[in-house]
């Protein structure tokens, strides 16, 4: 892994010549992302984001943290206990820097050792997953990193609004596999990072995927195509 992703937000903290970012999937051509967006406070952040901050309590971990905007808010903010955790070296380093006292570099199926009250995966979360065919293995690691009582905030985007459409309304979805299983490519300053399988999930599908898996789920917030959703397991008391 080059960790594009990283040094752009490293180049961006230290001053370091930074450049947006490029990304692109299997379905979209290539997109800018200014890395200063990485950055940005509670005020600059969507309806989702916001909502997810605002119904974090206890011990937090937060999935997926990057340059760890959401961890320094409910850490300075909030006065909540929360881990940042990022498979991204340099984005850990950044999140340390930023003063995040807890920042851990793992994967999520790698990292143990400690439950949680509130488990955020937030900026379309559901990626993380890889396809659907791992959803079950990511949604069983969730549980075991849960206290009782505790939940999982995950947002993520219905993402069949980019397909074609026939003048009768019909979606012209490609064969073989789900329609939110994409490759995503990151590109900075020249170098391209491998590409990564990211899961666009829409509602009813992580429904489906919850419920088998024992989680009781309810959506939030629906923002357009994206929404916000909150699983609890069964038979644990929800606050």
């Amino acid at each position: 892994m080059k960790d594009l992703m990283g040094k752009a937000i490293w180049d961006y903290f230290h001053n370091q010549n930074p450049e947006d970012l490029q990304t692109e999937t299997s379905i979209s051509e290539l997109d800018e992302l200014p890395v200063a967006y990485l950055f940005r406070d509670f005020d600059d952040m969507n309806d989702i984001e916001q909502t997810a901050l605002e119904r974090a309590y206890g011990k937090t971990l937060d999935i997926g943290a990057g340059a760890g905007s959401h961890s320094l808010h409910l850490q300075n903010e909030e006065r909540i206990e929360v881990t940042a955790l990022d498979i991204s070296p340099k984005s850990v380093e950044i999140c340390k820097e930023r003063g995040i006292k807890n920042a851990v570099c793992a994967s999520l199926l790698e990292y143990s050792g400690e439950t949680y009250d509130t488990i955020l995966l937030l900026m379309n979360g559901t990626g993380i997953f890889e396809s659907l065919s791992r959803i079950d293995v990511y949604l069983q690691k969730l549980r075991t990193l849960l206290n009782e009582n505790g939940q999982v905030l995950i947002d993520s985007t219905d993402i069949l609004y980019m397909f074609d459409r026939d003048k009768d309304g019909g979606v012209f979805i490609p064969a073989g596999g789900y329609y939110g299983e994409l490759d995503y490519i990151v590109h900075y300053k020249g170098e391209s990072e491998e590409p990564i399988t990211w899961l666009y999930l829409d509602f009813n599908t992580l429904k489906n995927a919850a419920e088998h898996n024992g989680f009781i789920i309810e959506k939030i917030l629906q923002e357009e195509d994206s929404y916000l959703a909150r699983l609890t397991v069964k038979d644990s008391q929800t606050a």
